[in-house]
């Protein structure tokens, strides 16, 4: 038996253990890139054609000639990005980096009762007062920042990729996502969007969201390697929360 404070496990289940944790954060470092990455839009030839007025000959031209940006896929096919476009156009668009949008998070409704996400919001409000930001909408989420599918952050990603906000205003960065944070922030400046985080280090009691995160990583990642019904999955789960809890 292989003790863990005043826990013992089997050499099994340790070695299940570190085989859950070791698929878990090869899956952070090689794969989570490939989930955040986002880009603006681009555009067929066609269709960049059909806004511009022009012949695609033109365009294959203006590409030739290093008069446009132009990004070939793999297959060599021309994208142009719709940034590029509106500039041929003339388009003008208006000056949104003034306005902010105040996102915040608790992961369960108990710390919704407890004032956590009003104080949070109350906190971000009177950043963006002091800044004189203009405050165009406060969006919040009850969920764990490993959600991807939050309803609050989907309207916030919707509100950036149509050009509506120039400023996201969070407290902490786990507030938008436990992983992958420079990945959104690279979106959000992609689209001329500043992320601004009022605090630096999480608080104290942040320990117990980040104990249920890694649980529920644990628990997703054991699930795939061993099914949710076996044996050794429930083993795994329940050793992990032992060890947390000593």
């Amino acid at each position: 038996m292989v003790a863990a404070g005043r826990y013992a496990f089997s050499p099994k289940l340790s070695w299940g253990i570190v085989a859950v944790l070791k698929y878990l954060t090869y899956f952070i470092y090689h794969f989570l890139p490939f989930i955040y990455i986002m880009t603006e839009r681009l555009l067929t030839l066609n269709e960049a054609c059909k806004r511009l007025g022009i012949h695609p000959n033109t365009l294959r031209k203006w590409d030739k000639q290093g008069k446009m940006r132009v990004i070939r896929t793999v297959g060599g096919r021309r994208r142009i990005p719709e940034s590029e476009v509106e500039r041929l156009m003339g388009v003008i668009k208006p000056n949104m980096s003034r306005k902010a949008v105040i996102y915040a998070r608790v992961s369960s409704h108990d710390q919704g009762q407890k004032g956590d996400l009003e104080r949070q919001k109350q906190s971000l409000l009177e950043y963006a007062k002091l800044r004189r930001y203009e405050v165009v909408a406060v969006l919040e989420d009850v969920a764990s920042g490993l959600n991807e599918n939050r309803e609050s952050l989907n309207k916030l990603l919707d509100m950036v990729d149509r050009g509506e906000i120039g400023v996201v205003i969070i407290g902490f960065k786990d507030r938008l996502t436990r992983f992958g944070f420079r990945y959104l922030e690279r979106y959000f400046t992609s689209h001329n969007v500043k992320v601004e985080v009022i605090n630096g280090e999480e608080p104290k009691d942040a320990y117990q969201e980040l104990v249920e995160d890694l649980i529920a990583l644990v628990s997703s990642f054991a699930g795939k390697l061993y099914g949710v019904r076996s044996h050794k999955y429930e083993k795994i789960v329940e050793g992990v929360k032992q060890l947390v809890a000593d």
